[in-house]
């Protein structure tokens, strides 16, 4: 059974959406954790969109679970990374038009750029993983920048709109779990899963651990965090 990390953003864009001091996305992570998820996971964007620095200091101050820090290497976020130092950094792509982040970091072409960003973090003692499309060249590209786990994006799995394509998603996500696990990877995954799609990418052996957010605080909208942690959680056993 895959454990389960939480993704908070979106409790800071309702906050957001007035320029408001609530919800408050640390009282979320505290409710979060005491459901049982067993990481908190926040983006903290270039644009600065939902979460902000102080909500990663509060975090790191309070969060007894693994905090998981979402970013990109731009050398500001970085920075601000090393200060803070969360238990974890994924690090993604990122793009200031997009709604959500639209596919896996390309390490291939970013070679150099995610290496640097690495070492930076790694001297920080800062584990590190990295977001990246389910394909070998990204695994071994992975492999060769010196992480020890990564996170694959189940986006297509969780968007397509025909069995048939969903089939060949998930079929896709395994055969690469099973590759990352034989290069010695630890295998995370995450991205779109939500209450009706999770229980099949759960079901695969080699992933440790799902990050899911947009669904369980759209389901905490109606019947509360605690409750939708919990729910979620259930579907992963």
């Amino acid at each position: 059974m895959p454990t389960l990390g939480v993704n908070i953003d979106h409790v800071a864009t309702l906050r957001e959406v007035r320029h408001a001091s609530d919800p408050e996305p640390v009282f979320a992570a505290l409710m979060v954790q005491a459901a049982g998820a067993e990481s908190v996971v926040a983006h903290l964007r270039e644009d600065r969109r939902h979460i902000k620095e102080r909500d990663i200091g509060l975090l790191k101050e309070v969060v007894k679970v693994k905090l998981n820090l979402e970013m990109s290497i731009e050398k500001g976020i970085v920075e601000i990374a090393c200060a803070v130092r969360p238990d974890q950094a994924t690090l993604v792509p990122e793009r200031r038009l997009e709604l959500t982040t639209e596919g896996g970091l390309d390490v291939v072409s970013g070679f150099k750029r995610i290496q640097q960003a690495l070492g930076r973090l790694e001297k920080h003692g800062i584990a590190t993983s990295l977001f990246i499309d389910p394909q070998k060249k990204q695994i071994d590209a992975a492999r060769r920048v010196g992480v020890e786990m990564i996170e694959l994006h189940t986006g297509r799995y969780a968007s397509a709109k025909t069995k048939r394509e969903q089939d060949a998603c998930f079929n896709e996500i395994k055969a690469a779990s099973l590759y990352a696990r034989k290069k010695g990877l630890r295998v995370f995954a995450g991205h779109g899963l939500d209450y009706y799609n999770v229980s099949r990418i759960a079901a695969i052996e080699e992933i440790e651990e799902l990050n899911i957010g947009y669904s369980i605080i759209c389901r905490a909208v109606l019947v509360g965090i605690e409750r939708a942690v919990k729910e979620m959680k259930a579907l992963l056993l």
